[in-house]
């Protein structure tokens, strides 16, 4: 399958690839990519085997993943810039720190979502808010005048504001410690029917399919297909409905079969995944079916071209099929501000108030862009959310459980140029710090340039696969979560690319002993200690580690960057 390299407006093939390996290689890549790699003499520049190896089969790399469409727009540079529409102050809003402006922001946001989107202006100022700021309609952006300008200060927790958000896994446990924001980008129709679940207690489901994993409608049926393609086809006996078009968003929707075949898949296949016992890890399996979200972008005759290659094989035995989901929240973001909660002590592990940040929830080609949350249970968050981008985000303040979260459903998002700051103040005693977490079935998530001065490189179990971590340095004093029913920490084609561990602990980031055909690349030297991680899947992980001790001289310096420039 190497030789399906079509990527829509740009046609790789093998030679294009390996002239652009050869150009990043040597530090040829834009951006701060390039000054980095002039940081770096040319004599001391390394390019790892895995790289050489990658640009021949980038799309069926048994230990890295494709990734050089993640994020908004796959992964456009500049986001859209909507007429604005309103300024907040016309609606009633008012920076004195002191008025609630929470009903005029969010009569502003209506206002835009009935135009058919817009900006939002909020100026210079502090803003109080006393409710949740809601954005449910497409293509429309908030935007302050910068993270050091605009603040919007969060007296209540959305357990004061929709209430206590008990977990569907059972126990006392807050949902709020995984869920919603304060900042909420979610469909209208979405985030209503998500709180009256909550309100009637009966904790709803958060995927793409409504608050029950049984409210969608098959499409279409597909016929068998790799991974890698782009190109999926109808079989005669399905029907093609009218609405599979260029430009729908739709869901593909695997399940998996007795055997467990499709998780065994997930991690690479082999004795490992066949010798593992999958039936009493209820809790993963309970995010099976895996659902992809994914725009149409061509269809001639019963073949159908996706935006963006398929993530695993389309096998019989997992009755692949196109299906309905709840309508998406798309074209719309959040820029140029910071959302300040109330400081309050951290609480005790998984009893979050929900103190919360910014969520993104059945979102598709959304974006958060220079935003700062600070004093928040949680900080960012990706529900359900898919071909999202947030860049320039920082968490600050007292100490956040997740600082930022990746959960179930949520695939193809980039997270560039983040900033974890160390806690001002102690972590209570019973709290837990994570970092960037990801779990739940996600795929093919990056996180890019990152600074990290606390926190981990997360999972919470649940068999997230093929995601990426590159040119981050982290202070790596957090754990990992996850209930022993959710399954293995990691599937396959996880990547760690370029990593500057400032404390030297090998926890989380050093996978060639933790995860089943993955690669870490460009690491300095690392050793265990704290909390010791031990492989789910037994014998030979086929994992690979490459260019140990080194960081910063590994070529490319940034593995998405690198994907990108291949994929121009």
């Amino acid at each position: 399958m190497e030789g399906r390299t079509d990527m829509g407006n740009a046609h790789l093939t093998r030679r294009t690839l390996l002239g652009g390996a050869t150009a990043v290689a040597l530090g040829a890549t834009t951006g701060t990519s390039r000054a980095a790699a002039a940081e770096v003499p040319p004599h001391r520049t390394e390019v790892p085997p895995l790289w050489h190896e990658f640009t021949r089969a980038p799309f069926t790399h048994p230990q890295i993943p494709y990734v050089g469409r993640a994020g908004c727009r796959s992964g456009a540079r500049r986001f859209p810039r909507r007429r604005v529409i309103a300024d907040v102050r016309d609606f009633g809003a008012t920076p004195d720190g002191a008025t609630d402006s929470a009903p005029a922001i969010n009569r502003a946001i209506a206002a835009a979502g009935r135009a058919g989107g817009g900006t939002v202006t909020i100026p210079p100022g502090t803003f109080r808010i006393d409710d949740v700021i809601r954005v449910g309609h497409s293509n429309v952006v908030l935007r302050g005048a910068g993270s050091t300008r605009t603040k919007l200060h969060a007296t209540h927790s959305l357990t004061d504001l929709i209430g206590p958000y008990g977990s569907r896994y059972g126990g006392d446990k807050s949902a709020w410690s995984w869920a919603g924001g304060l900042l909420w980008l979610a469909p209208e129709a979405r985030w209503n029917s998500l709180v009256a679940a909550i309100r009637a207690k009966t904790w709803p489901f958060e995927g793409w399919t409504g608050n029950r994993r049984d409210e969608w409608r098959p499409l279409a049926t597909l016929a068998p297909a790799r991974q890698g393609d782009r190109t999926v086809t109808v079989p005669p006996t399905s029907p093609l409905p009218a609405t599979l078009r260029p430009g729908a968003l739709v869901l593909l929707r695997l399940a998996d079969d007795a055997g467990h075949t499709l998780l065994e898949h997930m991690c690479g296949g082999g004795p490992g995944p066949e010798a593992y016992t999958w039936d009493d890890k209820t809790k993963l399996t309970s995010y099976v079916p895996y659902e992809w979200p994914v725009r149409i972008t061509r269809i001639n005759g019963r073949e159908i071209t996706l935006e963006r290659p398929l993530p695993l094989d389309l096998r019989p035995e997992w009755t692949p099929q196109l299906t309905t989901h709840t309508p998406e929240l798309t074209g719309s973001g959040v820029e140029g501000l910071t959302l300040e909660a109330v400081e309050t002590p951290q609480q005790p592990h998984l009893l979050d108030k929900g103190h919360n940040g910014v969520v993104l929830q059945c979102a598709y080609d959304c974006w958060v862009d220079d935003v700062t949350v600070r004093h928040v249970d949680n900080g960012f968050g990706l529900v359900a959310a898919s071909a999202c981008t947030l860049r320039h985000t920082r968490v600050a303040g007292r100490g956040a459980h997740h600082p930022y979260f990746c959960r179930e459903g949520s695939h193809d998002n980039l997270i560039e140029d983040f900033t974890i700051e160390a806690r001002t103040t102690p972590a209570p005693s019973n709290t837990q710090l994570h970092g960037i977490n990801v779990e739940g079935l996600s795929s093919r998530n990056v996180w890019s340039r990152g600074d990290m001065r606390m926190g981990t490189f997360d999972s919470h179990r649940g068999l997230p696969f093929a995601n990426v971590r590159t040119d981050i340095t982290v202070h790596n004093d957090g754990r990992h979560g996850g209930d022993a029913s959710a399954g293995p920490l990691f599937g396959a084609r996880f990547t760690h690319w370029n990593v500057r561990v400032t404390n030297g602990r090998a926890g989380m980031i050093r996978l060639d002993g933790l995860a089943p055909y993955s690669a870490t690349v460009g690491l300095n030297e690392v050793t265990d200690f704290d909390q010791i991680d031990v492989p789910d899947l037994p014998g030979d992980l086929h994992s690979r580690l490459e260019l140990y001790g080194t960081t910063d001289a590994v070529r490319p310096r940034n593995l998405y960057d690198a994907q990108r420039a291949l994929s121009r």
